[in-house]
C-alpha cells in the first residue's frame, strides 16, 4: 500500500530566510521588515540581519548557526565581522582593523582658531564633511544631579582637533565629578561663556552655510557625530538640521537586538578593539572613537541599488509596496520583493557619495531620526 503525503511548500524570505506556509504572511513580513542590501550581512550563508548585535549572535552565538560559526571561527574577524578567504588574510586584516586607543587630552587647554568657510561652490562634487563632538558635565544643583556643560570638544575626519574648550557654567557647580571628569574650579574660573561656545560651534558645523540652505540640502554645512547627540544639543542650547545628523546611539545596525542603545564604552571596545573611559571620560578620546565608528560604518561595501531581479509583470521602473495590489505582491517571488523592500533608516556608507548626487529624500526614510524610539 502506497501512503501519499502532502508536501508543505513553504515561502522564504531571500533576506533573513525565515519561512512562512503562505504567501500573503511572507508579504507582510517584508513590509515590517525592511530589509535591504544595507544591513550586516552573514559572509558565509548571506543573511541578513537587523543589526550587527544580531549578526554577531548568529555567527558566534549560544544558537548559532553550526556552519557559519565553524567558518567564522577560522576565517572571520571578531571586530567588523567579515569572513576571509583565508586565515592568512585574516591575519593580514587584522592589522588594520584593530585600532589603537587615542592619546587622552587630559584637563589641557587647547587656544580655539578661527575656521575658515568653503567657497559658495566648493561642495558641488564633494563628499560631505563630518565633525565629531562631545561634552563634558559637571553637577549642578542642591544634590549635584543636574548637568552642567563643562567642556567641549571637536574633531575633523583625520582625527585632527578643531575646537576644545572649557564652559563657563551657568549657575553655581555642586559637584566637579572629579573623579570621572578631572576638572576643578581652577578649570572653569576663566572659561568661556555658553553663548560663545554655541557661536563658535555654530560657524564651524554651518561652514558659512545659511540655516534655511543647510536644512533644505545641507548644502556646504557638516554632518555631526556624536553618542547620543540630542542630550550635546540640549547642553548647548542649539539645534542642527535633522539629516545632517549621524548618532552611533540610534544607528540600527550599531543598537542592540531589541533596538536599544549601547554605550560608547561598548561600541568602541566590540567594533575597534580598545577600551576607553579606563579612568577619567576623556573629550577627545571620546570624540576620536565616535568618529572612528562612524567611518567605520561608512566604509561598508554594500552592493548598489537593490538586488537584480528583474519584473517581467510589469513595465514601471520605480516599485515599492504601495505601487502594488495584493495580488500583485504574492505574485512576485521572494527576490522580487527583497527588490522592492525599502530600509526604515539612511545608510551611511551613502555618506560617501558626493553630495550634489544625494537622494536628500534618503535622508528622511520614515522619518526614523526624528519619530524612531529606540532608547
Amino acid at each position: 500500500m502506497v501512503i501519499l503525503m502532502d508536501v508543505v511548500y513553504r515561502h522564504k524570505c531571500a533576506a533573513c530566510f525565515q519561512q512562512f506556509k503562505r504567501k500573503e504572511h511572507l508579504v507582510v513580513h517584508m513590509k515590517i521588515s525592511h530589509h535591504s542590501v544595507h544591513q550586516p550581512k552573514c559572509g558565509v550563508c548571506h543573511k541578513y540581519c537587523k543589526s550587527f548585535e544580531s549578526l554577531r549572535e548568529h555567527i558566534s552565538g549560544p544558537l548559532a548557526k553550526a556552519h557559519c560559526s565553524s567558518v567564522f571561527a577560522q576565517k572571520g574577524c571578531h571586530v567588523c565581522l567579515n569572513v576571509f578567504e583565508s586565515p592568512v588574510s585574516l591575519g593580514e586584516h587584522k592589522g588594520l582593523c584593530l585600532l589603537t586607543i587615542p592619546t587622552p587630552l587630559g584637563t589641557t587647554n587647547i587656544p580655539y582658531t578661527e575656521y575658515e568657510a568653503l567657497e559658495d561652490e566648493s561642495y558641488v562634487g564633494k563628499c560631505p564633511e563630518a565633525v565629531a563632538i562631545d561634552c563634558q558635565m559637571v553637577g549642578g544643583g542642591s544634590d549635584g544631579s543636574l548637568d552642567l556643560l563643562a567642556r567641549v570638544c571637536l574633531v575633523d575626519e583625520d582625527e585632527k582637533m578643531i575646537f576644545h574648550t572649557y564652559v563657563k557654567p551657568q549657575i553655581s557647580v555642586t559637584n566637579y565629578r572629579y573623579e570621572l571628569t578631572g576638572l576643578t574650579e581652577e578649570h572653569l574660573r576663566d572659561a568661556m561663556p555658553l553663548r560663545e561656545v554655541r557661536e563658535k560651534i555654530s560657524r564651524i558645523l554651518f561652514n558659512g552655510e545659511s540655516i534655511g540652505k543647510a536644512r533644505l540640502d545641507g548644502g556646504k554645512a557638516k554632518l555631526l557625530v556624536g553618542h547620543n547627540l540630542d542630550s550635546k544639543l540640549d547642553c548647548l542650547l542649539m539645534s542642527y538640521p535633522e539629516q545632517l545628523l549621524r548618532d552611533t546611539a540610534i544607528y540600527p545596525p550599531l543598537m542592540k537586538t531589541n533596538f536599544a542603545s549601547h554605550s560608547l564604552k561598548y561600541l568602541t571596545k566590540t567594533y575597534l578593539g580598545y577600551d576607553i573611559r579606563l579612568g577619567t571620560y576623556d573629550t577627545f578620546q571620546d570624540c576620536v572613537s565616535v568618529m572612528r565608528l562612524y567611518k567605520r560604518m561608512c566604509a561598508q561595501q554594500h552592493q548598489e541599488g537593490k538586488i537584480g531581479a528583474s519584473f517581467s509583470h510589469d513595465t514601471k521602473q520605480n516599485h515599492t509596496f504601495a505601487d502594488q495590489t495584493s495580488q500583485d505582491l504574492e505574485n512576485m517571488s521572494p527576490d522580487e520583493l527583497f527588490q522592492i523592500s525599502e530600509p526604515n533608516y539612511k545608510c551611511w556608507c551613502l555618506d560617501s557619495r558626493p553630495r550634489d548626487l544625494l537622494d536628500i529624500g534618503a535622508y528622511e526614510l520614515n522619518g526614523i531620526l526624528k519619530n524612531h524610539n529606540v532608547c
